[in-house]
């Protein structure tokens, strides 16, 4: 297994040593010469890790360095991260004081000779280990190299225009809607030349359906010239013209300088129509785009011009009209391109036992095409039914491919990632298949694996961690991508996600009943099948010390018990994310406040327990506790405010009245989540020094009878979403002057109280891009003043029966885009019948209103003819 991310993982572990608040404790501790020296070692052995990552794919002994290196830089962390964790406790202690903190403090870590001397004696054991590993590279002859993107780039193999259709299945629908605006003569850019992209995944048909088009006798009377250009690797202007003018007069004038091979293009395209497919494209550089552009700009009116790209960023760069998203193949196509990869012509039929197992074969394949022949070429010629057993059985990853099959072919995707989204998304793998991510659950993840990086100290941490997820959904890892302001929804493909688990194989591990061994080395274990929670993974835990993650995804909720708890508090002191939801004991064990690398813990819908123990306040280093659902939970820990670096709570709680000095307190708080606590009357007025809070939740509280007056003046808080509160009135009348509210996403749901907006809302009148109200049975109208809402870009109104009119200045909003009416009988009935206030908005867009499921979508762009439906 290649280690693909140890750069990562080192350039992390010297970002660590950097950082002040280690350097403040071990200039406390005296520490800092031996922290100098660590720092020297990882950064010399660091320059040569690309030069290597490269290299051990041809010689086993250096990808056995690698994985010990990657081991060593974990046990560096580990240490560094003690030390941080220290200097943390005593910031605590100092701020609210400890009555224990004398207690045998000669025999404590509190005692500066006994910590000083047992954190020297780790550094010290890691230096040895490094001077080891900075002698041995010498032995692979490694070059330094700083530029990971050059490093990692493997060309794909290049392209050409040829096809033999016969080979075609199910792209029909497809090649007709793109000729729509190949022949179009009214389609037109900027200029004489617009450019369609075709965008997917790796593997799903994009140069074949380009070829489909290029080779349609239709075109070769449309165009007067056709040119196909792989460019794959490097969009390099140059080689693009080099290859265009062999395309065009099938000679290789590379001798040519660009001015000269410029002029040659001007020469040929000079008054011509011409069609240009540009296959493979990777680059999203305007500059070099627009350059590009200028050179085609001599060809005539109607010229086009075909991208293909993996990128939905490559794809906006270049498209002058809508992208257009190619999309899996249907499950009887994939099955007759299956039989013809599979079988000789005909003998499938002579095979109906295989053809069993081959329809769950192409299942797995999600709607690949590569995926498909792929797995087709494995079987042609092999009716030995075990081994079609054994396709189906396994994940694609660890069958045996050739180069241009659908696994290498994704993982030139993966290989042209950023060094710091590998990670990222290698540990993506450790959810299921078709396991639904969100937005602030990913977030948590990256974040207690220290995984997000920013160069920038007065960015949130959240907003690197949308930046990643908006680049991995670029690039095609992730899909049915949703926006709903910062919380977004998406998945991962089948096939990406055995992807993820092939490059993380020596990272991830998932138990199921296939799979109990845990072996030596894991760092992030998913438990997907509770049934295999008996001795044998408690004992397999014995050996998995360096465990940093353990998760119960949904499969498995119900199955952790207080002893397994217990095995894993006790045997995996590196745990820095602990996901235990569905969880069914009655005690935390008391010992969870030794885990003190922990950042999540996750103990959402246990009914069970009824009390956390007060040692879980000793985890200075949580960012996330989740207590969501736990119906039984009577009050939170009375010290909850030494959780200081607590940036995420979910709770559920019996309380009535939360304690003074207690989340108010929670000052690093960016999410904050409370629900089905139906004894909760009020919200603490202290609430006003979550000054950074940025979402808030509040559900199915039945008692709630008012928000604090100062969360009104959150300049943070960007998303509100209120749901399920029968008693909670947001009417009252304020002086909303100085509010200082500037929300981006407003969501109010099953609110008998509510009437309108509050009028505290209009303080966001500059920043609101999304508004919905759901099931709020007396509300009746929008405000007048909803027209000053200049980035409103999308309203929903669902389940709102009073609700008669829109408002007057709906022709003001002028960034909407969407605007969504269901199950409003009275208000959808008026604009059926034309009424005088739907003329106000008819102009922008056409109407199709339904009572069930009425909608009125004002994005103009998505009835282009290029919109795949």
């Amino acid at each position: 297994m290649a280690e693909t991310f140890l750069f990562s993982i080192a350039e992390k572990v010297l970002g660590k040593i950097a950082s002040l608040a280690l350097q403040e404790v071990c200039l406390a501790w005296g520490l800092e010469s031996d922290l100098k020296k660590m720092e020297e070692n990882l950064t010399t052995i660091k320059a040569v890790l690309l030069d290597a990552e490269q290299k051990q794919a041809k010689n086993h002994e250096l990808g056995l360095w690698l994985g010990r290196l990657k081991h060593l830089c974990y046990d560096a962390e580990d240490v560094l991260d003690e030390l941080e964790y220290e200097g943390l406790r005593r910031k605590v202690v100092k701020r609210y004081g400890s009555p224990k903190i004398k207690v045998r403090r000669f025999f404590s870590s509190s005692n500066p000779l006994a910590f000083r001397f047992k954190m020297g004696h780790k550094i010290k054991g890691v230096m040895e280990r490094l001077d080891e590993f900075a002698d041995l590279k010498s032995k692979f002859h490694l070059t330094e190299l700083v530029d990971y993107q050059i490093v990692v780039r493997r060309q794909r193999e290049i392209t050409d225009s040829l096809l033999r259709t016969s080979n075609v299945i199910g792209r029909d629908a497809d090649k007709n809607i793109i000729m729509k605006f190949l022949l179009d003569p009214n389609v037109s850019g900027s200029g004489t030349v617009s450019v369609i992209p075709i965008v997917g995944i790796g593997g799903m048909g994009k140069t074949t359906l380009a070829k489909m088009l290029y080779n349609d006798v239709r075109l070769d009377e449309y165009f007067d010239l056709k040119i196909w250009v792989c460019v794959s690797d490097e969009f390099e202007k140059k080689q693009i013209m080099v290859h265009m003018i062999k395309s065009l007069t099938h000679q290789n004038r590379g001798d040519l300088d660009p001015d000269q091979l410029q002029t040659l293009i001007y020469e040929k395209l000079n008054s011509k129509r011409f069609l240009l497919v540009l296959d493979d494209v990777w680059s999203d550089d305007r500059r070099k785009w627009v350059e590009l552009m200028d050179l085609l700009e001599g060809g005539a009116s109607g010229s086009k011009v075909v991208v293909t790209t993996r990128s939905t960023s490559v794809a906006t760069t270049v498209g002058s009209v809508s992208a257009y998203n190619l999309n899996g193949l249907s499950h009887g196509d994939s099955l007759s391109l299956f039989k013809k990869w599979a079988f000789k012509e005909g003998e499938e039929e002579c095979y109906p036992h295989l053809m069993e197992i081959g329809d769950a074969i192409v299942k797995k394949c999600s709607g690949l095409p590569l995926a498909v022949r792929t797995l087709g070429t494995l079987l042609y010629l092999n009716t030995d039914d075990r081994y079609w057993r054994f396709i189906r059985d396994n994940e694609i990853w660890k069958l045996e491919q050739k180069e241009n099959d659908i696994l290498p072919e994704l993982r030139l995707s993966y290989e042209q990632m950023p060094s710091h989204l590998k990670p990222c998304f290698a540990i993506c793998s450790i959810y299921p298949k078709d396991y639904s991510f969100n937005s602030v659950l990913l977030t948590q993840v990256w974040m207690a694996h220290g995984l997000l990086q920013s160069s920038n100290e007065h960015e949130d941490i959240e907003d690197v961690a949308l930046q990643y997820m908006k680049a991995l959904y670029s690039r095609s890892f992730f899909q049915e991508f949703e926006e709903y302001g910062d919380f977004l929804v998406f998945t991962m493909h089948d096939l990406v996600h055995d992807l993820a688990l092939s490059v993380a194989q020596s990272e991830c591990f998932v138990v199921n009943v296939r799979s109990k061994n845990i072996s030596e080395g894991i760092r992030h274990l998913s438990i997907s099948d509770g049934t295999v929670l008996g001795q044998e993974v408690p004992n397999s835990l014995q050996e998995a010390n360096s465990l940093r993650t353990i998760i119960f995804p949904f499969e498995a909720q119900g199955s952790a018990s207080e002893s397994f708890v217990n095995t894993c508090i006790s045997t995996c002191k590196y745990l820095r994310m602990f996901d235990l939801r569905g969880s069914s004991f009655e005690l935390l064990p008391n010992s969870i406040g030794a885990l003190k690398h922990l950042r999540d813990l996750n103990l959402c819908e246990n009914h069970r327990i009824k009390r956390l123990p007060d040692s879980i306040c000793k985890l200075h280093n949580l960012h996330s506790l989740s207590l969501g659902r736990c119906s039984a939970l009577e009050e939170l820990p009375k010290d909850i405010r030494n959780l200081v670096k607590l940036r995420f709570l979910e709770m559920t709680i019996k309380q009535k009245r939360l304690p003074e000095d207690g989340i108010g307190c929670l000052t690093s708080l960016r999410f904050l989540s409370i629900g089905d606590c139906t004894n909760l009357e009020y919200l603490p007025e202290e609430m006003k020094n979550l000054r950074s809070l940025r979402l808030l939740n509040i559900w199915s509280c039945d008692s709630l009878i008012s928000l604090p007056r100062n969360l009104k003046y959150f300049a943070a808080l960007e998303t509100l979403m209120i749901k399920d509160c029968e008693q909670l009135n947001l009417m009252e009348e304020d002086d909303i002057q100085d509010i200082e509210l500037s929300l981006r996403t407003l969501i109010l749901g099953y609110l008998p109280k509510l009437l309108t907006l509050p009028q505290w809302l209009q303080k966001s009148s500059n920043t609101l891009h999304c508004l919905t109200i759901g099931g709020c049975e007396n509300f009746s109208s929008l405000p007048d003043w909803l027209q000053n809402f200049s980035s409103l870009r999308k309203i929903e109104i669902e389940d709102c029966p009073e609700m008669l009119s829109l408002p007057e200045g709906m022709h003001c909003l002028i960034a909407l885009k969407v605007l969504r009416i269901r199950e409003c009988p009275a208000l959808c009935e008026r604009y059926k019948k034309g009424g005088e206030d739907w003329n106000k908005i008819a102009h922008v867009t056409e109407i199709d209103l339904d009572e069930d499921e009425s909608e009125i979508d004002l994005d103009e762009d998505e009835s282009e003819i290029l919109s795949a439906d």
